[in-house]
């Protein structure tokens, strides 16, 4: 008897249907084609135990399961149950009618219990999208499955929960998740705030320029002097996401296995902060089963590489493309994947190996030249692509134990949603477009228009600073971005000024 059950594979951040064939015949042995890993070929050991646990027997003849499009790459141990629920119909031990309805997926243990899947936002989606009723899948991925609308979601705990349901002995509640309250809800939750932080007044005019523009930002300064607090307070001053920059990014960690069985939507923006010990491939995303790096589970978020200088520069340098293109396509012999990664990065280092070259008050005990070899790790290029260099100078001991109250997140991120929205309107007509950092060199031209008196000034400070091209638009991004802060049409001269302020590492005195 042959039995077709459904399923889904999944390719970047998007899914395919797979159809799972099952037929039994005369015969002893088991077969599985259609391009499976090991994982899939190693399932039927965990199936047969798995249908011994829920009381029903394994069939002993021959059984060949077909997962088509047989000319694409399987993988997962995620086709454990559809697999299974074929074997069960097609040896007559499962009631058949239902099964063409639903897609099915989840990983089988040995005693029949359901472990969360990979991917299940994007095959929820799919589901949809291929006109199936609803999708039965692990009660631990329910809720992350049921913020797509129009598709009934059933999470199972077990095979037997899944076997009653097609027998109809079981009449299991569907998962049910208000996508938009459940979004609205969480929006603007976060557990740091702007106003843990005391002094430091001039770093925090800079995160904020950044997230008004969505700048990419370095933080130089000695240990201690407050780079790292600083910028995980960063995500309390962007925008919140929207529902469906919050879908997309939900989607991203979905297909890496991020979400916990609790959250069902993603409403904080992420923030990602690898180690320094991170390979190129866990950054940018990759292996042999392609999945997401740290890039992409940063999108719509903050990335944060803590001492700088540390990474390896391999590394480093393959983040020049995705800063540019905002995506990173994965490409093997078999199958290319594309991953959008728009995210800001925030970068903190030393400046140089002990931490204290120009340091107000310690002496540097590095010898010379140290300095700048210590800076060199970094890439001109690779800088050239951060529009804003912050040093930032230790807090004394009076404004530390200061009592006066400093300002809290919620009302910078008032002024940063004002200069968005002003953005937003600007890049109306471009829909990939959404705020300055993204503007491409001829909307620089042609927004970014300065007067002869700033022509002026940002020559003399690309003659004495050696500044590239890209430099020179990104200094008119920064100002740009000031300029809407201040609620000003045009970028006045004292905005470009303090865009080419933030300049430091292209200054004559980081030279060591």
């Amino acid at each position: 008897m042959l039995i077709k059950t459904y399923g889904s594979a999944v390719f970047g951040v998007n899914a395919l249907t797979i159809t799972i064939e099952v037929s039994i015949s005369a015969g002893t042995r088991y077969h599985i084609v259609g391009l499976p890993d090991n994982a899939i070929k190693e399932s039927l050991r965990r199936i047969e135990s798995a249908i011994q646990s829920a009381g029903l027997r394994m069939p002993r003849q021959k059984i060949v399961i077909n997962l088509a499009p047989a000319d694409i790459r399987k993988e997962g141990s995620s086709y454990d149950l559809p697999i299974a629920i074929g074997i069960l119909a097609a040896s007559g031990q499962l009631e058949a009618d239902k099964i063409g309805d639903f897609f099915i997926m989840g990983e089988l243990s040995l005693d029949g219990g359901l472990q969360a899947i990979k991917g299940a936002l994007p095959i929820s989606i799919q589901a949809r999208q291929a006109g199936f009723k609803g999708f039965i899948l692990p009660r631990d991925n329910s809720r992350e499955a049921a913020i797509v609308n129009d598709l009934t979601i059933y999470g199972m705990r077990n095979l037997s929960d899944v076997i009653g349901f097609f027998n109809g002995t079981e009449q299991p509640a569907p998962v049910v998740v208000n996508t938009r309250d459940e979004f609205f809800n969480k929006v603007s939750s976060y557990a740091h705030d702007f106003s843990d932080v005391k002094g430091q007044e001039n770093i925090k005019r800079a995160l904020e320029i950044a997230a008004a523009g969505g700048h990419n930002l370095i933080l130089i300064g000695p240990p201690g002097a407050g780079k790292t607090m600083l910028a995980k307070r960063l995500p309390t001053i962007l925008p919140p996401l929207s529902l469906q920059e919050a879908l997309e990014t939900t989607k991203i960690h979905s297909v890496a296995g991020k979400l916990n069985a609790a959250d069902s939507l993603m409403t904080e923006r992420p923030f990602r902060s690898p180690h320094h010990t991170i390979s190129d491939i866990a950054l940018v995303g990759g292996g042999a089963n392609p999945q997401p790096g740290e890039i992409s589970l940063a999108h719509n978020g903050v990335l944060f590489l803590d001492e700088l200088p540390e990474f390896k520069r391999s590394v480093l340098e393959v983040m020049r493309q995705p800063l540019e293109d905002r995506n990173v396509v994965i490409s093997r012999a078999k199958i290319s994947v594309e991953y959008p990664a728009s995210f800001m990065l925030i970068a903190s280092m030393n400046p140089c190996p002990c931490g204290f070259f120009n340091h107000p008050e310690k002496e540097c005990t590095c010898m010379p030249g140290v300095v700048q070899k210590y800076l060199s790790k970094i890439s001109g290029p690779l800088l050239d692509r951060i529009d804003l260099h912050v040093e930032v100078t230790p807090v004394d001991f009076d404004e530390l134990t200061s009592t006066i109250e400093t300002e809290k997140s919620s009302f910078i991120r008032e002024r940063v949603i004002s200069a968005r929205q002003v953005q937003t309107e600007r890049f109306n007509a471009d829909q990939s477009i959404h705020y300055n950092a993204q503007m491409s060199p001829n909307m620089v031209r042609n927004i970014c228009k300065i007067e002869e008196s700033g022509q002026v000034l940002i020559k003399n400070a690309m003659e004495k600073l050696g500044l590239s091209a890209r430099a020179y638009d990104r200094i008119l991004k920064v100002s740009r971005t000031i300029a809407d802060l201040a609620g000003s049409k045009d970028i006045a001269l004292e905005h470009l000024a303090e865009a080419i302020h933030y300049r430091s590492l292209d200054r004559s005195s980081w030279s060591g």
